[in-house]
């Protein structure tokens, strides 16, 4: 029970002195480079979908 103990102190001490949070403005910074990330790959992805599936249209119709 000791080493339980132990390991919730140590790691409340590391949460609470060794851990570098950041700033509310750097949290607002990564959010929005996620979701310009996001968004951007998510349009990338959407466009080799629509390419993939015109290409396959076009191959299907010439064995009609």
């Amino acid at each position: 029970m000791n080493k339980v103990s132990n390991y919730i102190k140590e790691s409340y001490h590391e949460l609470m002195d060794k851990v570098t949070w950041p700033t509310a403005t750097q949290l607002q910074q990564s959010t929005a480079i996620v979701l310009v990330a996001t968004i951007l790959i998510m349009l990338m992805v959407s466009l080799m979908d629509f390419a993939s599936s015109e290409v396959l249209k076009l191959i299907y119709s010439l064995f009609k």
